[in-house]
């Protein structure tokens, strides 16, 4: 019987504690973590309580961690955007091999060391990317693969942000702020171009993006708002803190990342006192709430991805056009649904895709089955740092566009990426 892969985790926060880590707790023949870095004391207990790990080997820092050599087989490094480079460098330094939260790193030049020192000391790094492991869109892989709708002409991918999600992650929580984090086209959609680039089979050649901030600045703020929403503010919106997270049937994400405490005056203080109470047209925030890529490929193929966060649900939505047939699809955390409206037949087949048993339609699972795969040498990784690399390109090439007003010529810009 094989033994369970060994690991640590840093950062017990959403992605760590309640996305990947689980995995384990229902998969314990599979992974076992063995250490845990975290900085909030709450977070940190409660991940060590929950995964049975000694307190010598429990650490506030990643950097207390990792001064300690190698303690494990592999390393998911959940930390914040710009934790991301200096700590897996560290990692891979160690001999981790990893599995590293979206986006890799905020500045390109970092993303691609982090690659390019996972190949020198081989070591498997392997990105989150895990709508590659959901139902719906290894559906939709296969299907494009197989030739079913012929070659594909033309591409229309929708990233709908839900209007609150917008508030909580881009206005006023983690993301809000390019300098802070990063930009939103990278943030939140190296997932959907990771997925683009996977279904084309091929890299773009040229990319051009249009985007900015249209909504959430303080010219909007209407007549008698306060500054946060819990000083009394009249103004009836749909942005109001208190009819989002005070909520009582809320009693996971998002609640999770404004206070661990989920009482009623827990919540209400995390408002009174953290950023997600904030009037969203008082907030620090400047990442786009709207942009659109448009890309085209080295067949001729075109292609445009739409990110926008004014959605009334959450949901992403897409369209591919080809010589024999054109596929609709919708993915949404119910799961998803396929369209194939066949152009000789005039017929319309639908294959309807249950969501899986963890977050991101199964994803979050999926990924860390792949990904222990791997790790044993029993599958390639379907993510892994070079393969995902190229995403990254593509959304800091777009914002490079959409900042200068320019068409990309991809060729050279990959080329300028490894040299830097």
């Amino acid at each position: 019987m094989k033994q369970p892969v060994t690991a640590v985790l840093l950062g017990a926060g959403g992605r760590g504690f309640y996305s990947y880590a689980p995995y384990a707790l229902e998969h314990p023949d599979e992974l076992r973590f063995v250490a845990v870095a975290e900085p909030d004391p709450v977070r940190r207990e409660r991940f060590a309580k929950t995964h049975n790990i000694a307190p010598e080997n429990q650490f506030t820092t990643w950097e207390d961690l990792l001064a300690r050599g190698q303690m494990a087989d592999v390393l998911l490094n959940c930390t914040q955007d710009r934790m991301h480079y200096p700590s897996t460098m560290a990692a891979i330094e160690a001999g981790y091999h990893i599995l590293l939260e979206k986006p890799m790193a905020e500045r390109l030049e970092h993303v691609v060391s982090l690659v390019q020192a996972a190949e020198r000391a081989n070591r498997l790094l392997q990105v989150c990317h895990v709508l590659r492991y959901t139902n719906m869109f290894a559906t939709l892989h296969d299907i494009l693969a197989s030739g079913r709708i012929g070659d594909i002409i033309t591409v229309e991918h929708r990233e709908n942000v839900a209007f609150w999600h917008m508030a909580h992650s881009f206005v006023r929580g983690h993301w809000r702020n390019a300098e802070l984090s990063s930009p939103m086209i990278l943030a939140k959609c190296c997932h959907d171009l990771d997925i683009l680039y996977w279904n084309m089979g091929m890299p773009v050649s040229k990319l051009q993006s249009f985007g900015s901030l249209i909504y959430f600045r303080p010219e909007n703020l209407p007549a008698g708002a306060t500054m946060r929403c819990t000083d009394g503010c009249p103004v009836e919106c749909k942005y109001d803190a208190r009819r989002l997270y005070l909520r009582p049937e809320l009693t996971e994400w998002p609640i999770s990342a404004i206070t661990d405490d989920f009482s009623p005056e827990g919540r209400w203080r995390a408002l009174e006192t953290g950023p997600w109470g904030r009037c969203v047209w008082r907030c620090d925030n400047d990442v786009v709430d709207t942009q659109t890529v448009n890309m085209e490929f080295p067949n001729g193929a075109t292609m445009t991805l739409f990110m926008h966060g004014h959605s009334y649900e959450e949901q992403r939505t897409m369209r591919y056009d080809g010589t024999r047939a054109t596929l609709r699809g919708k993915f949404d955390h119910t799961g998803g649904v396929i369209e194939i409206h066949d152009h000789l037949e005039q017929r319309c087949e639908v294959v309807d895709l249950a969501s899986g048993p963890s977050g991101h339609g199964g994803g979050d699972f999926g990924l860390m089955r792949g990904f222990i795969r791997a790790v044993r040498g029993e599958d390639r990784p379907l993510t892994g740092g070079r393969e995902s690399l190229e995403s990254h390109l593509m959304a800091f090439a777009a914002e490079e566009s959409r900042q200068n007003g320019t068409v990309i010529d991809m060729a050279e810009y990959r080329a300028r990426a490894e040299r830097a």
